[in-house]
């Protein structure tokens, strides 16, 4: 059973620097071509704004690394044009599974409900992933330059730009960047040549990852085990993932030696106590890793901002590395985009460190969790978490104790400054700064997804089915504020009136499966403010065009207080 991956080599390409005296001068330099920074790369590429990329690898990363990816993540991605191949192409799954010693003791949902675009979850080794996002980013060479074995050694930051300088085979050369982003991994050598570091636990912890390619009649689910007979003591883990390779993490506790477990010797018969003596299987890859819960105090420096495993770490249970790092590259890419187009002030970018500082404590405070629960520092512990286990098997109270790793949520920024207040009649549900929901719609007869129609700008979605008089009204109130913002997309909710499906740029999408208006709560001629990464900005009963107005200011970083007659004037990067 050989492995059917083999890792692509992208070429080296000698930079234009080198062949002039001058420092060339970019928008945005990216540092790191894993899922961060290309990501990051391609977000910016479909709003016009040009980055260089620089790596000093010239492939994908080696072994299954990340290989969960969460449903919000996969919206994300979906919204990039990212999300089919690696659908098409990763192993789809929701059911988890808890076993106690030699039994189960409960299984759980993370997605119970109907009418959703993309799965809870999909296995997908993290070459894939990194692939797709080569083979993505490479649909824009007008805009992407992405540069194979250039290493950054050293960078100059300064209030208004960076000074990078680059080493390559063909010699060293400087490039200047009005924003640099740091994606070069939780060892990030920027961080350090710039003094920087992060702040958390550092976890003692052993742990062997190994990825074995066998045929196996396990079901596509996550399965945790607590103190198993063929691994007692400590804690094991099982994933599927495409090729027919499965993923096994074995906990090896604080004093194993890493020379000695990352031997095939002593791999294979680990994996055959958990297999079975009769299981053929190959070692496709392994490695023995201990883990950080930690992040810096602050992501932004001057004009160098921080992104994924740059700025903070998680240890791997729960799946909140990689999916963290993409939603927080949407979280900035929008206003970057914004800032360097003159649609929004500078200081926009501080709301990155007010959004995304408390989304890295809450997915570091659950992953430091898990660890503590996986892995007990005391006999009292270890007494109080066996007792939990063998409990949750009877009683539903106990299940909700049980951590094998609190998988990814999406993370909500309900105290953002960038958020409009409720002052209507909701409830807490789909509040501002909560991401959108999906559900089902049609367009044109053609079944869709309503996510499709939200992104990319600013969008309000306005429940259209209103009586004529009603849509008359807030056609008046609406139709002098889609024409003077650029950034305004409406989506109706329909059936709706002609006064309303005439407005600039409208589109109506049809409430299929009556899931729109149950999971926003709307009724006819209320609405929804989502922002350009499909979070929710503002929402009313009824919409004037002050109050949208307002909430549009607030959500690009503008002073409430000012008088705005017109908005910002748009300019192209």
């Amino acid at each position: 059973m050989p492995r059917t991956y083999t890792n692509p080599e992208y070429a080296y390409r000698r930079a234009p620097e080198l062949n002039s005296a001058t420092v060339s001068r970019h928008p945005v330099v990216i540092v790191g071509a894993g899922p961060s920074g290309l990501t990051a790369a391609i977000d910016l590429a479909r709003q016009g704004i040009r980055s260089v990329v620089l790596d000093d690898n010239n492939t994908v990363s080696v072994g299954s690394r990340a290989i969960c990816f969460a449903k919000r993540t996969l919206e994300i991605l979906d919204r990039l044009g990212l999300a089919r191949p690696m659908l098409d192409k990763g192993v789809t799954w929701q059911l988890g599974k808890v076993f106690f010693r030699d039994r189960k003791v409960y299984e759980f949902n993370l997605l119970p409900e109907q009418g959703h675009g993309m799965p809870a979850f999909i296995n997908l080794q993290q070459y894939y992933c990194e692939q797709y996002l080569v083979e993505r980013a490479e649909q824009f060479p007008e805009l992407i330059d992405l540069r194979w074995k250039h290493r950054v050694t050293g960078v100059d930051s300064r209030p208004e730009h960076s000074r990078l300088t680059v080493h390559t085979v063909d010699g060293d050369y400087q490039l200047d960047s009005d924003y640099l982003l740091v994606a070069d991994g939780a060892n990030s050598g920027i961080r350090r040549m710039l003094g920087l570091d992060c702040q958390g636990q550092v976890f003692q912890d052993r742990f062997l990852i190994a990825d074995v390619v066998m045929q196996a009649d396990f079901p596509t689910e996550r399965w945790f085990w607590f103190d198993p007979p063929f691994h007692p003591g400590q804690s094991v883990l099982l994933h599927k993932q495409p090729d027919n390779v499965w993923r096994i993490d074995f906990q090896l506790g604080p004093d194993a030696d890493p020379e000695e477990e990352r031997r095939e010797e002593n791999i294979r018969p680990r994996i055959q106590a958990m297999l079975g003596a009769d299981v053929r299987f190959e070692l496709d890859w392994a490695s023995v890793y201990t883990f950080c819960c930690r992040k810096m105090e602050r992501f932004i420096h001057h004009r160098v901002v921080f992104l994924g495993d740059a700025a903070h770490q998680v240890s791997p249970f729960g799946a909140r590395g990689a999916n963290g790092g993409i939603q927080g590259v949407e979280n900035l890419c929008w206003k970057l985009g914004r800032v360097l187009r003159r649609q929004a002030p500078e200081t926009l970018l501080d709301s990155y460190d007010d959004e995304r500082q408390p989304a890295a404590a809450e997915n570091i405070l659950n992953s430091t969790r898990s660890t503590d629960f996986i892995t007990p520092k005391s006999r009292i512990s270890r007494v109080f978490r066996d007792a939990v286990l063998e409990l949750a098997e009877h009683y539903p109270f106990a299940r909700a104790l049980v951590n094998s790793g609190r998988l990814s949520r999406p993370c909500n920024y309900p105290d953002s400054p960038l958020n409009t207040p409720d002052t209507d009649n909701f409830t807490p549900t789909l509040g501002p700064g909560t991401p959108a929901a999906d559900a089902p719609v049609l367009h044109d007869g053609r079944a869709d997804w309503l996510l499709h129609y939200l992104g990319d700008s600013f969008t309000l979605l306005l429940d259209g089915a209103t009586s004529a008089q009603q849509a008359a009204e807030l056609a008046s109130e609406l139709s002098p504020l889609l024409s003077s913002w650029a950034d305004l997309r409406l989506v109706l909710l329909g059936p709706s009136p002609p006064a309303l499906r005439a407005l600039p740029g409208a589109r109506e999408v049809e409430d299929c499966d009556a899931l729109v208006r149950t999971r926003y709560q709307l009724t006819p001629g209320s609405a929804y403010l989502l922002r350009p990464d499909q979070h929710v900005a503002a929402r009313w009963r009824r919409p004037g065009r002050q109050q949208v107005d307002d909430a549009l200011h607030r959500a690009l970083g503008f002073d409430q207080h000012r008088h705005r007659a017109q908005p910002p004037e748009v300019h192209h990067a």
